[in-house]
C-alpha cells in the first residue's frame, strides 16, 4: 500500500438549531413519535405552495461560516437540485452551489509543530429530506425530517489519512458546537458525513476516481469505512480492474462499504435559481452584530485551559468538545475550586458515575445546577480533610440515587468523617501487612506497584474514611522498621 496514497475530502451536513424548517414554519422534529406530525404545504411540496427563507439558519450560518474562518458572501443564491425519490415530494431540494452563503475557511488539525489546515470549499444553506422506513415489503415515508435546516460543509480534497479526516470531524464538530450552531448528535443523524475517496500511485499529481461513502454517523466509523475503502480501491487496481464512480454506504456490522449506485455529477441534477427566491443579502450591520456576539473560538478556549488553568492537552481536548463539562468545571472555579481538581471530578468522577446510569451530562432531566451545587461541596469537603476521596465519590453516587441528599449531614449520620488518628491508622496498616504475606514479600522484592495494594487494603478495613495521605507515610515508616 505504500505505493499509493489517498486522496480525502469530507461532506458533512449539519443540522441547525432552529426552531422552525428552512422554508416554512412547520416545527422542527425532535424525534417525534408521530409520524408525519410536523408537515405543511411546503414541506409536503403542495402545488403552488411557496417557501419563506427563516433568518434564525442565515444566521446560524454565519455563524458556521466566522468560526471556520471563512469569507461571508454578503450576496448569495438558492438553486433547485433535482431528483426523484420518494422521501423528496418537490422532486427537487432547494440548496446552494454556485453563490454559496461562506467560501473558503480552513479547519486545522494536529498539535504544536505537526498542525496543518485543511481547506473548505465552501458552506451552503440547504434543507434535508424526509425519511424511509422500510417495513416487510412495504415502504413508507416520513416527512417530518423534510425541509429541516442544514449546513453542508465542504473541504477540499486535502487529507491523505483515516485519521485525519476523523480528527477533521471531531474538530469541525467541536467548532459548530461552540458556535451554537448545532447540538452535534451523531446518533440522531444532526451531524453526518459524506466521504469522498480515491487513490493514486505516490508522486502523481491527477485524481483517481472517487467513491462516495455516504451518511456515516460516528467519528470511528468514518475512520473504519476510509480504511476500508482505500484498501478496496488498491486492490481492484493491482488486480487489473477499474475503479469505478460510485455512491456506497457503509455497513457497520460487517466493516464495509457496498455499491449502491453510480455516482451523478452535477449536470445530472439540472441545478438552476430557484425562482420563488430572490438573492440573498447579508447587510453590513446584521454581519457586525452576528460577529460581535460570537463565543470563544475552541482555539482560544484550549490556550487559555492549558496556559492560565494549567490543564493537561487530554483534559483541554475532553472540555473543548463537551460543552456541558466546561460550564461545570467554569461553575466549580467560581467555587474556589482549583482547575485541575475541578477538572478531574467532572471528566472521571461525574462522568464515569452518569455513564453507569445511561446518562451524559447536560441531555437529561436532570437539575444540573443543583449538581453542580452539590458537587462543589463534596470536592470541598474532600479537600479539607473531613472525607477522604473514596467517600467523596462514594457521597457523589449516593446524590445521583437520591436527590435529597446533603452532603454535611450524609457525613455526619453515616459517620463518614476522615480519620486522620495516627494510633488507629497504625493498627489498621500493620493488620494488612500481616494478612497478606505474599504481597509483602512482593513488595520487598522491589514491585512498587504493590504499594497502592496495601494502601487499598487500609482504605477496605476503614470504610474508605482513612486519610490516605497519612496511611502513604505510616506505610513507607512501618516498611522502613520492618
Amino acid at each position: 500500500m505504500s505505493s499509493y496514497e489517498a486522496v480525502i475530502g469530507l461532506e458533512v451536513h449539519a443540522q441547525l438549531l432552529t426552531k422552525s424548517k428552512l422554508f416554512c414554519t412547520a416545527a422542527v422534529d425532535t424525534q417525534s413519535e408521530d409520524m408525519n406530525s410536523h408537515v405543511d404545504v411546503v414541506s409536503a411540496g403542495l402545488p403552488g405552495a411557496l417557501p419563506l427563507l427563516n433568518e434564525k439558519a442565515v444566521e446560524l450560518a454565519i455563524r458556521a461560516g466566522l468560526a471556520c474562518h471563512c469569507d461571508i458572501q454578503q450576496v448569495s443564491r438558492f438553486e433547485r437540485k433535482h431528483y426523484f425519490y420518494a422521501d423528496l415530494p418537490k422532486g427537487y431540494q432547494i440548496t446552494q452551489l454556485s453563490e454559496p452563503i461562506c467560501s473558503g475557511g480552513y479547519i486545522q488539525i494536529g498539535q504544536g509543530s505537526k498542525t496543518k489546515r485543511v481547506k473548505l470549499d465552501r458552506i451552503q444553506l440547504e434543507e434535508d429530506a424526509g425519511q424511509l422506513f422500510h417495513i416487510a415489503k412495504s415502504t413508507l415515508v416520513n416527512l417530518n425530517r423534510a425541509g429541516t435546516a442544514l449546513i453542508e460543509v465542504v473541504s477540499s480534497p486535502d487529507m491523505s489519512s483515516p485519521v485525519e479526516a476523523k480528527e477533521y470531524l471531531k474538530r469541525l464538530h467541536s467548532l459548530l458546537i461552540h458556535a451554537g450552531v448545532t447540538d452535534g448528535n451523531l446518533e440522531a443523524g444532526n451531524f453526518r458525513c459524506d466521504a469522498n475517496v480515491s487513490v493514486r500511485p505516490v508522486g502523481d499529481k491527477e485524481l483517481g476516481t472517487r467513491a462516495e461513502v455516504k451518511n456515516v454517523n460516528s467519528f470511528r466509523n468514518v475512520e473504519l469505512a476510509i480504511e476500508y475503502e482505500i484498501s478496496r480501491q488498491i486492490a481492484k487496481i493491482e488486480g487489473g480492474g477499474v475503479v469505478v464512480q460510485e455512491t456506497r454506504g457503509w455497513d457497520a456490522a460487517s466493516q464495509s462499504t457496498f455499491s449502491m449506485r453510480l455516482k451523478e455529477d452535477a449536470d445530472d441534477y439540472r441545478y438552476f435559481p430557484d425562482p420563488d427566491l430572490p438573492h440573498l443579502k447579508i447587510s453590513d450591520e446584521m454581519l457586525k452584530q452576528i460577529k460581535a456576539q460570537m463565543p470563544e473560538s475552541p482555539d482560544d478556549k484550549g490556550d487559555r485551559l492549558r496556559d492560565d488553568w494549567g490543564l493537561s492537552d487530554y483534559d483541554t481536548d475532553q472540555l473543548i468538545t463537551n460543552r456541558h463539562a466546561f460550564q461545570m468545571v467554569e461553575f466549580l472555579l467560581e467555587k474556589n475550586i482549583e482547575a485541575k481538581t475541578a477538572a478531574s471530578w467532572v471528566l472521571t468522577d461525574l462522568q464515569g458515575e452518569l455513564k453507569g446510569r445511561d446518562e451524559r451530562l447536560g441531555e437529561s432531566t436532570r437539575d444540573y445546577k443543583s449538581l453542580a451545587q452539590v458537587l462543589a461541596k463534596i470536592i470541598q469537603l474532600v479537600e479539607v480533610g473531613k472525607v477522604s476521596r473514596m467517600v467523596g465519590k462514594s457521597i457523589l453516587s449516593k446524590f445521583l440515587d437520591d436527590n435529597s441528599l446533603d452532603p454535611d449531614a450524609y457525613v455526619l449520620d453515616a459517620g463518614l468523617e476522615q480519620v486522620s488518628d495516627s494510633a488507629e491508622l497504625s493498627t489498621w496498616v500493620e493488620e494488612a501487612l500481616t494478612e497478606n504475606p505474599s504481597q509483602l514479600l512482593e513488595l520487598r522484592q522491589g514491585k512498587e506497584k504493590i504499594f497502592a495494594f496495601f494502601v487499598g487494603q487500609v482504605m477496605k478495613k476503614s470504610r474508605g474514611k482513612a486519610n490516605p495521605s497519612l496511611v502513604s507515610k505510616i506505610l513507607k515508616e512501618k516498611l522502613e522498621n520492618k
